[in-house]
């Protein structure tokens, strides 16, 4: 298994009732905390409606979070490219690639909500051809070239950026979720994909098909796909054991099932939970769970069969959620830095090698302990402390320390 990166993905969803201020200033920390923990890119979504997504901006919101960071890539997850003007929305990338210092990675889709599309008077049946139409536009504009392109939705005339990324190819993304555009654009235009469909188990079942839209329309178009930029998103929750896991996340797991995904967006085939174990029992505790809430060890386990199910991505992104409370949240992050990013990548590996290796050749090491005696014993004063000396229990170079109880014994 390849090393993976490993990322967060923040739609938001965060129950209504909390004083929005906040809220915006514990996600900043959150970035900054994934930021010091080493995980390789955080991303934030586009929403102007349900109450649960506030985040209008992930421009604004990424250029708030790149001054308290130092190093993590910085992804528009996603602009929803039919509500804007393309040129504005290249210009607001570069900018924001310039003040983070290249760390800014464009996202794009046709956007989510319909509530949204409603909103601004748009033809949901238009989105995705939109969005088609404007990723190889913004490219030609991040290239430097002046672009004239009349539609029945803008007019760009004699239009070039006064400004170009920092980044010489700056990282293009798009979402994919059910149906095959996603894929379909990734392939056309050779850029990047992340999978949002995965955080379902039928989602995690179509991953190998969805992968072949990409590849399909990669070899139509003259392109190719690279699996190193297919990320892919999935839930978690973990804490020291299992039960401290679900008790942590429990209640707000059911909170955001019963009262988004099916009060409020009221999502095809979903159902309300009658209780919280309900809730975990079936979110994360049946075969081909697309949600972890246990300990990092099942994580990683989890993580492994959705690797060898997908034939293999480049970045595993976590959702987060508001299904714990803020501190086991932050706590939960940092566990999965501590424990599950090592595992996965093998940055222990040779560490336990080490140590099995010590402890099986201790044999080959009795000499050390032997020379220590030598020398103990052409010191009459040595010697004779030795008939008084016991063995520590505790000594910072132990290994070598022979043993002396059993040497006076001799």
């Amino acid at each position: 298994m390849q090393r993976l990166k490993f990322g967060a993905f923040l739609a938001p969803h965060h129950p209504i009732g909390e004083n929005p201020v906040l809220q915006f200033r514990r996600d900043i920390d959150l970035v900054e905390q994934l930021d010091s923990l080493g995980y390789d890119e955080f991303w934030c979504g586009e929403h102007h409606s349900s109450g649960w997504e506030m985040i209008a901006s992930p421009e604004m919101f990424l250029a708030a979070a790149g001054e308290r960071t130092k190093r993590i890539m910085l992804g528009t997850g996603v602009v929803s490219i039919p509500y804007h003007h393309p040129f504005n929305v290249a210009q607001r990338m570069v900018q924001l690639d310039l003040m983070t210092g290249g760390r800014a990675m464009f996202g794009s889709g046709p956007g989510a909500l319909a509530s949204d599309a409603h909103t601004l008077g748009i033809d949901p049946m238009v989105q995705r051809d939109r969005q088609d139409h404007v990723i190889g536009i913004i490219k030609r504009l991040f290239k430097g070239e002046r672009v004239t392109d009349i539609t029945d939705w803008y007019t760009m005339q004699d239009a070039a950026l006064q400004l170009l990324p920092l980044q010489e190819d700056m990282p293009f993304v798009v979402a994919s979720q059910v149906s095959p555009s996603g894929m379909t654009l990734a392939g056309k235009y050779g850029i990047g994909i992340i999978s949002l469909g995965s955080m379902s188990t039928e989602g995690l079942l179509a991953l190998p098909t969805q992968w072949g839209f990409a590849e399909d329309a990669a070899k139509k178009h003259g392109q190719t796909v690279d699996r190193k930029n297919w990320r892919v998103l999935l839930n978690w929750h973990v804490a020291e054991t299992r039960q401290k896991a679900r008790e942590e996340a429990r209640d707000g797991l059911m909170r955001w099932h019963n009262e988004y995904i099916v009060g409020t967006l009221k999502r095809p085939g979903a159902g309300p939970f009658a209780s919280p174990d309900e809730a975990v029992d079936k979110t994360a505790m049946v075969d081909g769970a697309a949600a972890t809430i246990g300990t990092p060890d099942d994580l990683v386990k989890m993580i492994k069969q959705v690797y060898a199910k997908a034939g293999g991505f480049g970045t595993a992104i976590g959702f987060v959620h508001d299904w714990a409370n803020p501190e086991n949240t932050r706590r939960s992050w940092d566990m999965v830095a501590r424990y599950v990013i090592p595992e996965i990548n093998g940055y222990i590996a040779k560490l336990r090698e080490s140590q099995k290796f010590v402890i099986d050749n201790r044999a080959v090491f009795e000499r050390a302990q032997q020379a220590i005696m030598a020398k103990i014993m052409q010191n009459d004063a040595a010697a004779a402390a030795l008939k008084v000396t016991t063995s520590p229990r505790f000594a910072a170079a132990s290994a070598a320390m022979p043993d002396l109880d059993k040497s006076k014994a001799k």
